[in-house]
């Protein structure tokens, strides 16, 4: 995987592409409306194996240097869903930006699915 690289007078800073889709992850679900972050099979057979997944969040950085993201999400029923991915996008931006000052080209949603929240009653 590539890696974003800057330089200092002290030497190199590298931003890894599984940094990018950790704070893009963590940014999505800080959303109301957004039920966890999807994923494809393969995703979810690594996590259950144990290894550390981002859900699915695809990063590229083209040869200008600007971030593409694709992030898979499963919004809770009864939320507009175009009004939560618009969040998630906007969200996802401002955390990137301030937290790597990368140039930030496109935050793709792919909304997978809908999910209800379980009650208390339907827990036990």
């Amino acid at each position: 995987m590539r890696a974003e690289e800057s330089h200092t007078d002290l030497g190199a800073i590298k931003i890894h592409k599984n940094v990018i889709a950790s704070i893009s992850a963590l940014a999505s679900v800080e959303i109301q409306g957004v039920k966890k972050i999807g994923g494809d099979f393969k995703t979810a057979f690594m996590e259950l194996l144990g290894k550390k997944t981002s859900g699915g969040i695809e990063v590229d950085i083209n040869k200008n240097e600007e971030v593409k993201v694709k992030i898979p999400i499963i919004i809770e029923y009864g939320f507009n869903i175009p009004e939560v991915a618009a969040k998630v996008q906007e969200n996802v931006r401002q955390a990137l930006e301030k937290m790597t000052t990368l140039s930030i080209r496109d935050i793709d949603i792919n909304v997978q699915g809908i999910e209800k929240k379980l009650t208390t009653k339907e827990v036990k």
